[in-house]
């Protein structure tokens, strides 16, 4: 029996095994360019509990591109319409509906370390507006990202997940 080193074969799977993706690889802006398409976006209580932010099928898209701006909108798939027609005419209870169900905002991005800072230059919540936040990427690859919010708008924890678009 010839004993043959198995150097060469580890060198080759250390090799091959270094160039996968991990499941949250994002370290750079140009990584992230381009159009996603929001799959989910949940509300996640301290006990685990996940509820639907913007209802069961919310409807969103989030853009990267290579100049460093944003920009996310997520609306929900039950805004009511408005009965008057005309935007400016809502009752208190639509314009309640349309305010809670809809999350708009852009700005400036940068990627390091997994996160993405977003700094808000202009948001449909107002709060957010002049101020930076913080999106933790759990899951990342050429098609899907995950990310998490530890201060959602809606209070509390969110994560969302966005398919990117071909």
């Amino acid at each position: 029996m010839i004993w043959r080193s198995p150097a060469p074969a580890i060198a080759l799977l250390l090799g091959f095994s270094a160039t996968l993706p991990s499941p949250a690889s994002a370290q750079t802006a140009k990584e992230l360019v381009g159009s996603w398409i929001v799959s989910s976006v949940d509300n996640v209580s301290a006990d685990g509990k996940r509820t639907p932010g913007f209802g069961p099928s919310p409807k969103g898209i989030v853009m990267f591109d290579d100049s460093g701006h944003y920009i996310e909108l997520i609306v929900s798939s039950e805004l009511p319409k408005i009965a008057a027609g005309n935007r400016m005419k809502g009752t208190p209870e639509e314009n309640t509906a349309i305010a809670q169900g809809v999350l708009a905002f852009f700005g400036k991005y940068t990627v390091a370390d997994k996160v993405v800072s977003l700094t808000v230059e202009g948001s449909s919540y107002p709060n957010w507006t002049g101020g930076l936040q913080k999106r933790t990427l759990t899951s990342f690859t050429e098609d899907e990202m995950t990310w998490t919010n530890s201060a959602g708008s809606g209070g509390g924890f969110a994560e969302l997940v966005a398919k990117r678009v071909r």
